[in-house]
């Protein structure tokens, strides 16, 4: 922050650079320069704004109404505004400096925190992109044809896993360990500041075999250090890009291959919790996210009340004079068989209905041995349209005529 001191706001400076000092001793460096670079464009703004501002404590609604319309309209490198993302990570890190000053007592604190939460943009909760079942066979051939034997092991271990990219760069030399008879994979401390062991596929485990009896040695730490020099996020989407330009698909993400290993692991019945284990989630709101792409269950309730509802959108096929005359009678037949008393039920035989046997539910209803095989045929019904808890209802009917056959 040097040469915002040298342009003014000595104060200013002094309390974000005490903020900064403080964050170094609980977060981590990658974080501590996402915090840097965001106080360093706000007090840069401020004292060009402002350059009356010597204090936080002065800060008000007033500059961050300015400071909410600068976001808006500050072009980026490439002529673009800056992204909703970008003004929603900027506004969130301000408030929550201001929060900590507060609550941590500097005698430069504003009173209250001049950032609402108002101010802040909501944020899109897109659908992560996966690759679909066509597709990912389609990657999966091409990845086993693919005969430089490194790339084929790295992006192996990434589609096979799940793990992040940054946790596949950073896998150190001995990460693959053995616990019974399989082989584990010991994925660092990363994103979320938890370590964990997930399972190697055995064809992995044989590719990562031979890969290393004919690396060099090195003294890099690293598992996947190659050609002297370490994986990177560019490096993995290269080779991404190249089996997926082989396989005649669009080339995908980093990202893309961890969506898909969580989408297929739901979609065939694989617990979330195991996945949130797999995939180091912290919570299952997390693993949540991939449920919401194709939920079996949603599938099925959704196809089961579809042939249902298309009942209702059946066209009758026209019928001759005569025909059409004996259609009727037994439409008649039909609706006197339904009579309710005072109307009479239109509903199509095809749809349930939840009041179909009400009466039977009622405390004042009785019946008899005399009459036990029209529930016994109303539960036979049930069962094959299966209606469970109808089903249930007439056994319990039945179990009470039988008892009273027997007192």
């Amino acid at each position: 922050m040097g040469r915002l001191i040298a342009r003014g706001g000595d104060g200013l400076v002094a309390t974000m650079r005490r903020y900064l000092d403080q964050l170094t001793l609980s977060l981590a460096a990658e974080s501590v320069r996402s915090y840097d670079t965001t106080t360093r464009q706000f007090t840069a703004f401020l004292i060009g704004f402002d350059p009356t501002l010597r204090s936080v404590a002065g800060i008000d609604r007033y500059h961050l109404e300015a400071y909410k319309q600068h976001l808006l309209a500050r072009p980026t490198g490439d002529g673009a505004v800056v992204s909703k993302l970008t003004r929603r990570q900027r506004l969130r890190t301000v408030r929550v400096f201001f929060e900590h000053i507060i609550e941590w007592g500097y005698h430069d604190a504003p009173a209250r925190n001049p950032v609402f939460h108002g101010d802040i943009p909501h944020r899109d909760e897109p659908l992560p992109r996966f690759l679909d079942d066509p597709t990912a066979a389609k990657f999966m051939r091409a990845l086993a044809d693919e005969p430089d034997p490194f790339r084929r092991l790295v992006v192996e271990i990434l589609a096979r896993t799940g793990m992040r990219v940054g946790e596949l760069c950073a896998l150190e030399a001995d990460a693959v360990v053995q616990i019974g008879d399989g082989h584990w994979l010991r994925v660092p401390i990363g994103k979320l500041h938890n370590d964990r062991y997930v399972p190697l596929h055995p064809h992995v485990v044989a590719l990562l075999g031979d890969w290393q009896t004919d690396r060099p040695a090195d003294r890099s730490g690293l598992l996947l250090f190659h050609d002297n020099r370490p994986l990177t996020r560019d490096r993995v989407a290269r080779m991404l890009g190249r089996i997926a330009q082989r396989a005649g698909i669009p080339r995908p993400t980093p990202h893309q291959p961890r969506h898909t290993l969580a989408t297929q692991a739901i979609n065939r019945g694989m617990r979330l919790e195991a996945i949130a284990a797999l995939l180091g989630h912290r919570s299952l709101s997390m693993t949540m996210t991939h449920a919401r792409i194709a939920d079996p269950t949603v599938a099925d309730e959704y196809h089961a009340v579809s042939e249902k509802v298309e009942a209702l959108y059946a066209q009758p096929k026209t019928l001759p004079a005569d025909a059409e005359g004996a259609n009727m009678r037994r439409l008649r037949a039909d609706l006197h068989q339904r009579d309710l008393g005072n109307g009479y039920c239109t509903r199509p035989p095809q749809l349930d209905c939840s009041f179909e046997s009400v009466c039977e539910t009622c405390t004042f209803f009785q019946t008899t041995s005399e009459l036990a095989p029209t529930p016994r045929r109303q539960r036979d019904h049930a069962v094959e349209r299966d209606q469970l808890t109808r089903v249930d209802l007439f056994n319990l009917l039945l179990e009470r005529i039988a008892k009273e056959k027997i007192a």
